[in-house]
């Protein structure tokens, strides 16, 4: 029997690993950095409002959203586009601004869809290394070439924690050439101590033309299921995602939750010092049982079993441990970094229940 000739995709497109999120079928789900709390109740009651007329289209603008945003966070509600999730933004921004021949820059451990989305429009990936875990400008700047159309910072980082404070994003954007776009992903920026060094570069994008602030609903404001986020960028590139974003991109049930967990300031700081608080504890009871956890300011840490006795300094192993006992946590193989396992910061009985496993474990 003779093989049935098939289509043949774009060179590149095969090179392409698959985004695998983290496993879902545990009793304590802490691989995919959900919101602990869950949604506002708010959100939830809006969701359900809009049950009826889900046979409508949604309004194409997500202007009562923009405009929700714009008032929340002191934005032009003009210079706001929405997508389904920021994932589908940070794929426009590739598919609009990088080609072939062209090269996209991002941190050695950063967020897995950047290179993702630069292979698929047939751009090259550039993958800067890292000090210390975290974003190094002076590396990201030395391989910038010519050919350098989107430069990508994950700000807190996903997934070690780590940032760049608004000084060394200044820095960074300070050295990149005009034609060159800077996309600062900030989709943990909520859960950042309030009044510190850290920026999520909605100060360069009113200054600059070639900066770009993406952001989730999916973290703090638990909304992952609805996919559901948003950019700040100049004028000029809102309407250049405009142009290429389905003209309903944003489901009309997510556009009300969005606009009602926006206006629920009270459940937002309660699940920040929620966040807080809990990570605080976790980190101190695994660093007691000598493992190396390493700063975060986001909700989840990455913890590290190098250095543990023969048998125990395996990160798999661990995993698999808490698996067993029906806690899912986040493998970071594919992230370059096999010794660590990354925890998303649930309820505190969650968290418990996590340092307990993990004495379990070092001690068996």
């Amino acid at each position: 029997m003779s093989t049935p000739i098939a289509p043949v995709p774009r060179p590149g497109i095969m090179d392409i690993a698959p985004y695998i999120g983290g496993e879902a079928a545990g009793t304590i789900r802490l691989a995919s950095n959900e919101g602990a709390l869950g949604p506002s109740p708010k959100a939830m009651e809006a969701y359900a409002r809009v049950a009826g007329s889900i046979h409508r289209y949604p309004d194409g603008g997500s202007t009562e959203l923009r405009e929700a945003l714009a008032k929340r966070f002191n934005l032009d509600a003009g210079r706001i586009v929405c997508g389904a999730g920021s994932d589908e933004l940070i794929g426009l921004l590739v598919r609009a601004y990088a080609g072939v021949g062209d090269e996209v820059l991002y941190s050695q451990h950063g967020f897995l869809m950047y290179p993702i989305a630069a292979k698929s429009v047939g751009a090259t990936p550039v993958a800067a290394p890292e000090t210390n875990l975290k974003t190094d400008v002076d590396a990201m700047l030395a391989r910038v070439t010519p050919r350098t159309k989107i430069v990508f910072v994950a700000n807190p980082n996903n997934p070690t924690g780590s940032y760049l404070t608004g000084e060394e994003l200044a820095r960074l954007h300070a050295g990149l050439p005009p034609t060159a776009l800077l996309v600062i992903d900030a989709a943990y920026a909520e859960f950042a101590p309030p009044g510190g060094d850290y920026s999520s570069g909605v100060e360069l994008v009113e200054k600059h033309a070639n900066v770009v602030m993406t952001r989730t609903f999916s973290k703090i404001f638990a909304l992952g299921s609805l996919r559901l986020g948003w950019s700040y960028s100049s004028a000029p590139v809102a309407d250049v995602l405009n142009r290429v974003r389905g003209p309903f991109n944003v489901s009309g049930a997510a556009q009300a939750a969005g606009v009602a967990a926006l206006e629920d300031a009270e459940f937002l700081e309660r699940a920040r010092a929620h966040n807080e608080g809990c990570r605080t504890w976790f980190v101190g009871e695994l660093k007691a049982l000598g493992l190396t956890v390493h700063p975060s300011i986001a909700n989840f840490v990455l913890v590290s079993f190098q250095g543990q006795k023969p048998g125990k300094d395996d990160a798999e192993a661990a995993r698999q441990f808490l698996k067993d006992r029906g806690i899912l946590v986040r493998q970071m193989n594919a992230y370059g970094l096999p010794d660590c396992l990354r925890v998303t910061i649930g309820t505190d009985e969650e968290m418990r229940a996590v340092a307990d496993a993990l004495k379990g474990f070092l001690a068996g």
